[in-house]
């Protein structure tokens, strides 16, 4: 039963007690301490046997973002980052968590359409808001419909919009490389050492921001072997270090640099200066739809037509099952009769 108790102001002070939990509020009239009593204790009997408490009075999606973000920041990428900026923005953001609906998210789908937004973008939206959701629920307890964010990106099927990205083949031609090397070698501004950090993304099948962040350190002389750190893992990222070896031509560029310095970066640029310094030099070498990680692409596929198994590129690449590895198989013709060619002179040779 709640407590109330006239203070010598003449307002009146409520304290509620149930299930361990303990609220207390002052009002000018006794009739508003009672109305307010009433709703905490339903709130208190809710929660007692739920195992959830209501949303705060007034809160926000707006609000939970925020306090999502405070406990996750330092494992937020940047897409992440800029999609809970944009949800927490929207007019989504300003929806109150206790009257939050599938009509609104019905809205949010329309207002991401009408700005243009494609079927993979908005499924990602949605997935990061039901990660919000999920927070809320299983460690704030909060009672949140989670179902919610999950249902509508199952519903843009509906609308004609496709979930799946294109998936790229594009890969970098030997003629495209040897261009982008000599315009490389040629300008006495370029200061990052682009050829040798391309060769090393062909040599290893690494992303851009992986080879940005290796450390001298973590190489293995004995082994030849590095320490990728906080690999990119679509479950678990901070923590996810992976051991790969350094294959010979990628062990041909570490191995000087190794002797100038054993502690620090092996390659001490920016990854997003070296993305920019790719993307000009393809714009001005008249190069279209060529990306950096492109070359990843290329990487992979080689470590496949050089005749490695799934489980030896896939320690490579980091990938974690055959489905995501399965799109670099792009073997041609004549990738099968070489390496028939190559096994039949080894026997030759024996």
């Amino acid at each position: 039963m709640p407590t109330f108790t006239e203070l010598p102001s003449g307002r009146w002070r409520v304290q509620v007690r149930r299930g361990g939990a303990y609220r207390a509020a002052t009002f000018d009239k006794k009739s508003d301490a009672r109305a307010w009593a009433t709703a905490a204790e339903a709130q208190a009997k809710l929660a007692h046997v739920s195992g959830y408490a209501p949303p705060p009075a007034g809160a926000t999606v707006a609000d939970l973002i925020d306090k999502y973000r405070e406990q996750h920041t330092k494992e937020h990428g940047k897409t992440k980052r800029a999609t809970l900026a944009m949800l927490h923005a929207d007019r989504l953001g300003r929806v109150k968590l206790a009257s939050l609906s599938a009509l609104d998210l019905r809205d949010f789908v329309d207002r991401r359409v009408k700005d243009g937004a494609g079927g993979t973008t908005i499924a990602a939206d949605l997935s990061f808001l039901s990660s919000v959701l999920k927070w809320g629920r299983h460690v704030r307890r909060l009672d949140l419909p989670v179902h919610l964010a999950m249902d509508a990106r199952r519903d843009l099927a509906y609308r004609g919009l496709s979930t799946r990205s294109a998936e790229r083949d594009r890969e970098p031609t030997d003629a495209e490389l040897s261009r982008l090397y000599a315009h490389w070698q040629a300008s006495p501004r370029q200061r990052i050492d682009m050829v040798t950090l391309c060769r090393f993304a062909l040599a290893t099948a690494m992303r851009q921001d992986e080879i940005c962040r290796l450390q001298a350190e973590d190489v293995n002389v004995i082994a030849k072997t590095v320490l990728i750190r906080d690999r990119k893992d679509p479950q678990r990222k901070a923590g996810n270090n992976q051991e790969v070896p350094l294959l010979p031509d990628a062990w041909a560029i570490v191995k000087p640099i190794l002797r100038e310095r054993s502690t620090g970066r092996l390659f001490p640029y920016s990854s997003a200066s070296v993305s920019t310094a790719f993307t000009r030099a393809c714009a001005t070498l008249g190069i279209e739809d060529l990306h950096f990680h492109d070359l990843r692409h290329r990487a992979t596929a080689d470590l496949f037509r050089q005749g490695l198994d799934i489980p030896r590129v896939a320690l490579m690449t980091g990938h974690k099952t055959w489905a995501q590895l399965k799109r670099y198989t792009k073997i041609k013709p004549e990738d099968v009769h070489a390496a028939l060619a190559d096994r039949a002179a080894v026997r030759a040779a024996l």
